[in-house]
């Protein structure tokens, strides 16, 4: 008998399928290039591993995958000596190296007939793993739909490796910003967590809190930080849309006297847009900013004028118990991914501003992320795969916070007049993804959208009397939600079969 080896599948769809090892190196992927191509249901990368031989000793080393490879349960970060015995795992496959029983180089080859149609010929250059049918490539292809499923597995995985690739690169940067504007600003960790959040997102942010608390200082930090165009509006009663959105200026020429419009942009034509103060001018004003928030353009004369991306609108508002305020609109209020609460620093953090504003200390920030790195990373949260499971539970979500749906808890139904839209089911997935592009994974969970709760859904939740009456907030009806509505159980998956 020869000392040839194979890879007998001990686990996984092939289970029993052996795999000589001839003619080295032997790459083990999806992709069809590969000398073992395995199944798509199959969870490995197109170029999973590979195995070469020395002087008859094999080796396997891992091909930067996605999943890893595994000796003896161990994941490899170099190349592998393989002893007779070891175990191999690749996804779901596990794999061991023995003694080829197959192989017999004092006798000629048995005939295709007389193999176990799980054993590939020795003469085979490829073999295709598909739920434990070996297919010999040597004198023919795969089958046309074992050819449409690795080539739809291989775009599949591409793009998942692309993703990660994008997300080990990205991930740093975005750190990075976040410990620039930790130099200027002390505390607020949750409020530039989610300002990051909803920057990856593609939305915009309203700010409630009382005058001193560095809501406007935060956000020109952000600016300062990112490579990108700022201009801030401060909002007055008498401020007129025009001065949001630009205007028509008539123009004489002097040689012709032809007149002719020249449309002046107004400061909304920038990246980062601070609307400070925004509820201090009325609402006629405050709905200039609807169509650029929405639409990312401006219509002026009949024209329609882009904004450039990225186009992030973030605004301030006092208290509404302030004199001079007038509410936003719901309609307006929609338009804001999230709307934060900005609340009192604590005592240590009181004690640290109070010491460091007060000396002549200047803080340099550096620039650490471009306009092009960001549409990258918003490109990137659209990207990632949501599982139905976590779409079925933010729905579930939304659609608890409305009075008349029968998952409504007591609290909805007896506190809030009006709940949340359509609009908050997409922005609880997109914070969701950008939550775990944030923590660096590729897997959006139940719980990265329970964490975007409060701020998606606080402005989309309308009490009314008895709560006002009775001193209930927002966010204790939230919490109250967040209790009573599960994640989705089997039961909800078979009744919808």
């Amino acid at each position: 008998m020869s000392t040839h080896k194979c890879l007998r599948i001990i686990a996984g769809n092939n289970k029993d399928f052996r795999i000589p090892l001839v003619s080295p190196p032997l790459t083990i992927g999806r992709s069809d290039d590969n000398r073992v191509v395995l199944a798509p249901e199959i969870i490995a990368s197109r170029h999973h591993a590979e195995l070469t031989e020395n002087d008859g000793v094999w080796s396997v080393r891992d091909l930067d995958s996605m999943n890893g490879t595994y000796v003896n349960g161990e994941r490899i970060e170099w190349p592998r000596v393989l002893q007779p015995g070891d175990q191999i795992r690749i996804a779901s496959e596990i794999m061991v190296l023995e003694d080829d029983p197959g192989d017999n180089t004092d006798s000629p080859a048995p005939a295709r007939s007389d193999l176990d149609p799980a054993t590939p010929a020795s003469g085979s250059s490829t073999v295709v793993l598909d739920g434990g049918a070996g297919i010999p490539s040597s004198t023919m292809d795969p089958p046309q739909s074992a050819r449409h499923a690795l080539h739809a597995a291989t775009h599949v995985d591409q793009a998942a490796t692309e993703t990660a690739t994008q997300l080990r690169i990205l991930v740093p940067l975005l750190n990075g910003v976040v410990a620039e504007i930790g130099k200027a600003i002390v505390g607020q960790k949750e409020i530039l967590h989610s300002l990051m959040l909803a920057l990856m997102s593609r939305g915009h942010v309203l700010m409630i809190g009382l005058p001193g608390l560095a809501k406007t200082l935060m956000i020109r930090t952000l600016a300062e930080v990112l490579d990108l165009r700022f201009r801030r509006i401060q909002f007055t009663p008498d401020l007129m849309p025009t001065d949001i959105t630009g205007t028509d200026v008539l123009e004489v020429d002097e040689a012709s006297g032809r007149k002719s419009y020249r449309f002046i942009r107004g400061p909304v034509f920038t990246n980062i847009l601070l609307a400070d103060e925004i509820n201090r001018t009325p609402p006629k004003t405050q709905a200039a900013l609807l169509e650029a928030m929405q639409e990312s353009h401006v219509t002026a004369a009949g024209e329609t004028y882009p904004l450039a991306p990225p186009f992030f609108v973030l605004a301030t508002q006092n208290p509404l118990e302030q004199e001079g305020t007038y509410p936003l609109p719901e309609a307006q209020l929609d338009r804001f991914m999230f709307s934060l609460r900005v609340n009192y620093p604590s005592e240590a953090e009181e004690e640290e501003i109070a010491e460091s504003t007060t000396t002549d200390r200047t803080v340099m920030l550096k620039k650490r992320m471009t306009s092009e790195e960001i549409l990258r990373l918003q490109k990137l949260v659209r990207r990632l795969p949501v599982s139905k499971h976590v779409v079925k539970y933010a729905t579930r979500l939304a659609r608890a916070t409305r009075p008349d749906d029968p998952r409504a808890p007591e609290a909805v139904k007896k506190w809030i007049h009006c709940g949340a839209g359509p609009r908050a089911t997409q922005y609880l997935l997109l914070a969701a993804k950008a939550g775990a592009v944030m923590r660096g994974s590729l897997v959006v969970n139940c719980n990265d959208v329970r964490l975007a709760a409060f701020p998606v859904l606080r402005h989309r939740m309308f009490t009314n009397f008895a709560a006002d009456s009775e001193g209930v907030d927002v966010d204790t009806i939230i919490t109250q939600v967040l209790k009573e509505v599960h994640e989705p159980d089997e039961k909800d998956y078979q009744n919808n079969r």
